[in-house]
């Protein structure tokens, strides 16, 4: 798949040919990475702390929450590494620090080493040292400790001028089971495909930001069908995964998708679909994912609206059930669509909603047996109540859940009279 990247320099978004010559200042980075976290993990570099001259942390920070990245960028001890992985990056990026001794220390799944080669020898120091080691011999060496490599080839780097595949061949043949993604020369959606095929990913930058590489057309090369007309089958879910139903894209709706940033499929019956563009019912585009076999898509939305089916209803299979289910019900109370009902009455009151929260926790902890599930169900269903007292959705607790997945430091997951205890013996020393 392509790996867009964004390089930050002294807070901009840039281009660099051959990692020092300034191509392109492309501006402020939040725009680029709204719109490149659409296609999925998107590479977010700090070339101030790679370089030693400054850092651009507290803007990599605001933009963490907008896409998936893997971060680099002078990430040179453990302390850093884990930083940024509490933080919610996806992957870190290590270059010279990569050592076994520090990648044993971090889940194997979560770091990639990066490698600068020139000819096939590893170069450091902003690529102008050589170090006399064979860029294979050096993954072979460092393949068991870590789940990716990032392979750049500084001949190609900024140039736009093609990779060099059979080196990219010699490159996945060193990789043992860690993931290969190569940086450097990829300008056509063309290049993307074939190094998809071969299971390697495409990092690219100076082909997106001059425009000569378009995102849409990489998903048509990397995609293909068997549908007489040429269709992609595209399954619509919302954020929390839920099919709502399914639609057919081609080049031109992903093109204008990804553009507009909205749902916006290709009819068989009246072509060019932009959902909701008569019934307000619109659709956020929030991620395009590829399935396994490169023949399906997948539309992440934020859906507006009754519903994503023409009948009205959350789904084209009918309406949503569990908690998705509770919380459309709790908002139509909120609203006043029953104004005594039981909802309404937490809602108006926080003391009520309070106790209530607090006892129905208590007797969940009390629980045995099917008693939990019962008293599972009243603790959630409270807990919805309050968070639509705070306007919160479930969706929004869904991806703090997921963001403190990704955190490698660890609570001691003490109770908080055991906490405080803690704290008071700590001061006390």
């Amino acid at each position: 798949m392509i790996i867009p990247s964004i390089d930050i320099e002294q807070g901009r978004a840039v281009q660099l040919i051959g990692g020092e010559k300034l191509a392109i200042d492309a501006g402020d980075p939040h725009p680029i990475a709204q719109r490149f976290g659409i296609v999925g993990e998107v590479a977010l570099i700090d070339l101030d702390a790679a370089r030693g001259i400054g850092s651009s942390q507290a803007l990599l920070e605001e933009l963490l929450p907008h896409a998936s990245f893997r971060v680099g960028g002078g990430i040179r001890s453990y302390k850093q590494a884990v930083r940024w992985l509490d933080l919610g990056a996806t992957k870190i990026i290590l270059g010279t620090a990569a050592s076994p001794e520090l990648l044993q220390k971090l889940p194997r799944n979560r770091t990639i080493v990066a490698l600068d080669a020139r000819n096939g020898e590893v170069v450091v120091d902003g690529w102008q040292r050589g170090t006399g080691s064979n860029i294979e011999v050096r993954m072979q060496e460092l393949s068991p400790y870590t789940g990716g490599f990032l392979v750049t080839l500084v001949e190609r780097e900024g140039q736009m001028k093609g990779t060099d595949f059979p080196k990219a061949k010699e490159l996945l043949a060193a990789c043992g089971e860690a993931k290969l993604t190569i940086a450097g020369g990829i300008s056509t959606p063309e290049e993307v495909a074939e190094l998809d095929k071969l299971g390697i990913d495409a990092q690219v930058g100076m082909a997106l930001y001059t425009g000569k590489l378009d995102l849409a057309d990489v998903y048509a090369a990397l995609l293909h069908s068997d549908r007489p007309d040429g269709l992609w089958p595209t399954v619509v879910t919302d954020e929390s995964g839920i099919a709502l139903g399914l639609a057919y894209s081609n080049l031109e709706s992903i093109r204008v998708a990804i553009a507009e940033r909205r749902g916006i499929y290709y009819s068989r019956t009246r072509g060019l679909w932009r959902k909701g563009e008569s019934s307000g019912n619109i659709q956020e585009l929030i991620r395009i994912e590829l399935d396994c076999d490169r023949d399906t898509l997948r539309f992440m939305v934020r859906q507006h609206g009754p519903g994503f089916c023409h009948l009205g209803t959350d789904t084209c299979w009918g309406n949503v059930n569990g908690l998705s289910a509770l919380e459309q019900r709790i908002a139509k109370r909120a609203i006043g669509s029953m104004p005594g009902s039981y909802t309404r009455k937490l809602l108006e009151s926080g003391e009520f909603l309070s106790a209530k929260l607090i006892e129905e926790a208590n007797e969940l902890a009390a629980a045995n047996g099917d008693e939990a599930v019962y008293e599972a169900a009243d603790v959630l269903y409270f807990t919805l109540v309050a968070m639509q007292k705070q306007g919160v959705s479930l969706t929004e607790v869904e991806r703090e859940l997921d963001r403190r997945a990704l955190k490698i430091t660890r609570r001691p997951g003490l109770a908080k009279a055991n906490q405080n205890v803690l704290r008071r013996k700590e001061l006390a020393r």
